[in-house]
């Protein structure tokens, strides 16, 4: 099988690496990939918020199978582009997408498959944005409407810095909020079978014990061993098929990944939000662990065939994922520094760590940083607390001037 992977970022070395890694997989393209991922694919140039661009790249390549990483291209309707050239696509169509896409969107799938989650106001005005304010109290939970690549969140005390936030947004959802811990749980579905993966945590504040800015992520692990081991089967049941029996009841079947973001709080498991792709830094620890060739199981879902599948065969191990982020970061990164130390990881840490490229490129033989998050180093290990030693002791032989990166990625897990 040919694959064509679409997007240049950590989740999509993870993707490729893994794909690489499958005996089916001849040959391996990303587009436009990164410094990272041209030594496990052969990278070519593409708009990937063009889905004519995409397919006809797709198909002068020969390529099998699509696999549409980020958000906005999925958005965009890309898929539905390469779809319509004849080649099965991993991911859904836009309409479905709208289920990240859209915030008010994805309530109103909720509401009508009874999901349960967060109470919420959906507002335009200024006089809408200070009722809802009002109604909930602190913490506030302001929420652009549309994507924002992981950034349009925020959650504060301060109410006037809830407002800012709303009154920056075209419509914007307001709603309570959910106490308790959160898990990332992501499914692969082809519309009607719904087949779920390991679960992961991931942080999103920029700094150690949970402070600082959101961002799209600092770090992640797999698996969750305070977690209720059936909250697997139990996410299933109230949350992931009922989502897609709704949007197929609609007639936007949603095919690809549907990631549904959970707390669990007191009064049981809610829904924060849904992606429609891969999340990113979960996927570094989820892959990490998937033992079952990837390419298949993508290609069942883009077919409609994943109910002729066999259980999916995973590792006993943990995984642990350490973002190294540029300077600045979540703020105006810097780039363009140049990063050392990836030989030295590749020699001294492999197989049990590796770093994954998320926003690099090449200068000649230098590899140099090209975005806010810049490596996803993860390590693999008999448990948390070993592939979490592993994870900072390759993290640690990596130079990139003024890098930041969070000391304390599964530290209370993995200290439990």
């Amino acid at each position: 099988m040919k694959v064509l992977v679409i997007g240049g970022g950590a989740r999509e070395h993870a993707l490729c690496r893994s794909l690489s890694l499958d005996p089916d997989v001849t040959a391996l393209y990303c587009a436009p990939g990164n410094a990272g991922i041209a030594e496990v694919a052969e990278l070519h140039p593409v708009d990937i918020l063009d889905g004519d661009a995409v397919a006809r790249l797709a198909t002068d390549l020969g390529a099998e199978l699509v696999v549409v990483g980020p958000e906005a291209p999925l958005v965009a309707g890309v898929a539905d582009a390469v779809r319509a050239a004849g080649i099965p696509c991993f991911g859904p169509s836009g309409e479905a997408a709208l289920l990240e896409g859209s915030k008010a969107f994805a309530k109103d799938v909720m509401a009508g498959a009874g999901v349960p989650t967060a109470r919420s106001y959906i507002c335009t005005t200024p006089a809408e944005i200070d009722e809802a304010l009002d109604a909930f109290g602190a913490p506030y939970v302001v929420k652009d409407d549309g994507l924002a690549a992981g950034k349009g969140v925020v959650v504060t005390e301060d109410v006037e810095t809830a407002r800012a936030h709303a009154l920056a947004c075209d419509r914007v959802v307001i709603e309570e909020f959910l106490d308790g811990p959160e898990v990332s749980l992501f499914a692969i579905t082809d519309g009607t079978t719904v087949l779920p993966l390991r679960p992961a945590q991931d942080f999103k504040r920029a700094l150690d014990d949970d402070e600082g800015p959101n961002t799209g992520g600092m770090g992640a692990y797999s698996p969750l061993p305070w977690a209720d081991p059936k909250l697997v089967d139990e996410v299933l049941e109230s949350v992931l098929q009922p989502t897609v029996d709704e949007l197929r009841r609609r007639g936007t079947p949603f095919s690809g990944l549907l990631y549904a973001g959970l707390a669990i709080t007191s009064r049981g498991v809610r829904v924060i939000e849904f992606n429609a792709r891969f999340g990113d830094p979960e996927t570094q620890v989820v892959l990490a662990r998937l033992r079952t060739p990837l390419a298949g199981v993508l290609l069942a879902s883009a077919n409609g065939t994943l109910d002729e599948l066999p259980p999916l065969n995973w590792s006993d191990e943990a995984a642990v994922t350490v973002v190294i982020a540029s300077h600045n970061y979540p703020g105006t990164p810097r780039t363009g520094d140049p990063i050392e130390g990836l030989d030295d990881v590749a020699a001294q840490d492999a197989p049990h760590a590796y770093v994954l490229h998320a926003g690099t490129r090449k200068e000649g033989d230098t590899v140099v940083s090209a975005g806010g998050r810049v490596l996803s180093v993860t390590a693999t290990g008999e448990n948390l607390a070993a592939a979490r030693e592993r994870a900072y002791t390759a993290a640690a032989r990596i130079r990139l001037d003024g890098s930041q990166f969070r000391t304390d990625i599964a530290r209370k897990a993995a200290e439990a």
